[in-house]
Parts: structure tokens; C-alpha cells; sequence
């Protein structure tokens, strides 16, 4: 599955210094996107930390967790399309782990 199309889904919120996973992340801003999908509302949140496109989610408003991924690369752009939730860590910074499992340090 390839990451979502934002022109075919409306602006919901944006949100500066974000909260990610329950921490509040300084530099990190969240922009969600909401469309109707059949009975359901399907959500995508795009992730840039200073400036700099980092990550992708999206699923369903009515799920607890992600159900898809995808990661931002300076050099080679969104990486593949990853099942569930990204794994991310708040070290002096964000980082979060690409699809061959490197971090990449937003």
C-alpha cells in the first residue's frame, strides 16, 4: 500500500511542539487529515520536527493505534510503508527507526 494521498483528505488540526506517544516533543509539529471512508473516518498525522518531514501515520479515528507507517529521509524520501505503530525514541531530540531498522535522528 502506498502512503496516503493529503489531497484527497481535509485538514483536521495542526499542532506545534506535539505530544507523540504520551511525551510532548519540543520542534515537533503534527498535521492530521481526516476523510470519510465508507462508516469510518480515515486519519493520517504527518509529522516534521523543525522543519524537516520526518513521518507518516494512519488509520482509522476509531483505533487505538496506527495502523501503517511510513519514514522521511533526507536522501531517499518516504521508505516503504510499515505495519502499526512507528517506533520512536525522545533522546536529546526525536528520533525514530526506519524500516531496516536504523534510527534516523530528526
Amino acid at each position: 500500500m502506498p502512503i496516503p494521498d493529503l489531497t484527497t483528505y481535509a485538514p483536521h488540526r495542526s499542532t506545534a511542539d506535539a505530544e507523540f506517544e504520551g511525551t510532548i516533543v519540543p520542534g515537533l509539529r503534527a498535521d492530521f487529515y481526516r476523510r470519510p471512508d465508507g462508516d469510518r473516518i480515515a486519519s493520517v498525522g504527518r509529522y516534521s520536527y523543525r522543519g524537516r518531514d520526518v513521518l507518516m501515520a494512519w488509520g482509522y479515528v476509531d483505533e487505538k493505534h496506527c495502523r501503517q507507517h511510513a519514514v522521511h529521509t533526507a536522501d531517499d524520501g518516504w521508505s516503504t510503508v510499515t505495519d502499526g505503530c512507528p517506533d520512536v525514541r525522545f533522546d536529546d531530540g526525536f528520533e525514530v527507526r526506519t524500516p531496516d531498522g536504523q534510527w534516523l535522528r530528526a
